[in-house]
């Protein structure tokens, strides 16, 4: 639990369930995410350190315009190959372009906040095409929903995905290991993170359609064949239980549990790792969508707190 309230500049909503603080400067991140128990206030997202050194240090940053790796930072459009910056130490272009910049607070009131970030206001962005990105986090009642959105602001289609990458707490209150539950038939046989063909059966580590344990075996995953509304469960056992539904549009999700460490992530995305070069292939169900000079395409997934 935390000792002090939010900090002073940590933009915060927060209602009688949830207390999100945000470090729009930090990537666009989380700063930390609160649920109330016991009357009084636990993390059950992991915080964010002090002074962090970047976004993946945080409780959860964006994903856009795309999720996860693209293979030797080479994306693959319409015949065309176009070769972005590697940024991540297996030689990938990895999360998107939106995380290496600073996002502006574009709306705030008590339980609502727009973080915004365009990509024209800076240089170098890593990514072929101009686009905006506004995600929107809002509280109602025990239901905390979260919205992504890109619009193109370019002249020519391009392909996008999209999601978020939250680290949740192994432990919350003093539980145990969270439990967790996934309404999920397939996943993707990985090689160093990566696909090479279509969704297919889900690895045993890394099966949850039962509720179990998230457990200490290494498991960086990527699920496919969503079963409906609600994406995954998952309870710390005596403190809370946290539901997550998601949109048909997010028809992946990312599941990350790190053995040894006081965290996991459980990532609702739109598209598969390395989905560009997939879809190039003619792989099906990579999960991309295309986005035409002018059009937003958005999708939502919600956290909502019982017990």
């Amino acid at each position: 639990m935390r000792k002090n309230g939010p900090m002073s500049d940590t933009p915060t909503i927060e209602n009688e369930h949830w207390r999100i603080g945000f470090i729009p400067e930090v990537g666009g991140s989380i700063r930390f995410g609160q649920a109330r128990i016991g009357g009084g206030w636990h993390d059950v997202m992991r915080p964010t350190p002090e002074d962090p050194t970047g976004p993946n240090l945080t409780s959860s940053y964006p994903l856009v315009p795309w999720s996860n790796r693209i293979r030797d930072g080479k994306l693959a459009f319409a015949g065309r190959h176009y070769q972005l910056r590697v940024n991540w130490p297996d030689g990938t272009a990895i999360h998107g372009a939106g995380w290496d910049y600073p996002w502006s607070v574009a709306e705030h009131t008590a339980t609502r906040i727009v973080l915004e970030f365009t990509s024209r206001d800076v240089y170098g962005v890593n990514w072929p095409w101009t686009f905006n990105a506004r995600f929107t986090y809002e509280l109602d009642g025990p239901e905390f929903r979260w919205t992504y959105a890109i619009t193109n602001t370019d002249h020519e289609t391009f392909p996008a995905g999209y999601g978020h990458h939250p680290y949740f707490l192994r432990s919350v209150a003093g539980s145990g290991d969270a439990i967790l539950q996934v309404e999920v038939d397939k996943a993707y046989d990985l090689v160093d993170c990566m696909p090479t063909a279509e969704a297919g059966e889900i690895r045993p580590a890394a099966d949850f359609r039962e509720a179990r344990e998230i457990g200490q075996e290494f498991v960086d995953d990527c699920f496919a064949g969503r079963r409906g509304n609600r994406l995954a469960t998952i309870e710390w056992p005596g403190a809370v239980t946290v539901d997550v539904h998601a949109d048909a549009s997010l028809e992946h999700a990312v599941l990350y549990i790190p053995p040894g460490k006081e965290f996991f992530a459980f990532e609702p995305v739109s598209n598969a790792n390395d989905a560009f070069n997939l879809d190039e292939q003619h792989t099906p169900g990579t999960g991309l969508f295309l986005v035409q000079p002018g059009e937003t395409r958005s999708a939502s997934f919600t956290l909502t707190a019982r017990g």
